[in-house]
């Protein structure tokens, strides 16, 4: 009787044990340790919140997830969500997950005096960039 109270403690305790990662799971680790090996422009984590202000003047928040995911929201319009990859300090890659999206690489600096700034690939603007949180 002592043995099957045994085994049967030993099977339970092995129901209760933590369940393996998911390749999920793995992905979203290994997306947030590439965040953290490549740094913006600033030098700081390419994850917080930033505020980014258009040739237009008009303003964009974007927030910038550890697990490589974004959205960027400006006054009057629907947010817009999507995933990001920060491929050196001078190059910061979003893809929108709008259908048919292809992934976009802004080329950023900050210059002598401190101003960060992007291109757009798409038109040359030149947008300027505060960090905010992060």
């Amino acid at each position: 009787m002592k043995k099957i109270l045994l085994i049967s403690a030993f099977a339970a305790l092995a129901a209760c044990s933590p369940a393996e990662k998911t390749d999920d799971a793995a992905a979203t680790t290994e997306t947030a340790a590439v965040a953290a090996a490549v740094t913006a422009a600033d030098g700081g984590p390419s994850d917080g919140a930033y505020k980014i202000t258009g040739a237009d003047g008009k303003v964009t928040m974007e927030d910038i997830r550890a697990d490589g995911t974004y959205t960027a929201t400006r006054d009057g319009e629907e947010p817009e969500t999507g995933t990001w990859e920060q491929k050196s300090p001078e190059s910061f890659c979003t893809k929108s997950d709008d259908e048919g999206a292809v992934q976009k690489c802004f080329a950023e600096k900050v210059d002598e005096s401190g101003v960060w700034t992007s291109v757009d690939p798409d038109d040359g603007e030149i947008s300027t960039i505060v960090r905010v949180i992060g």
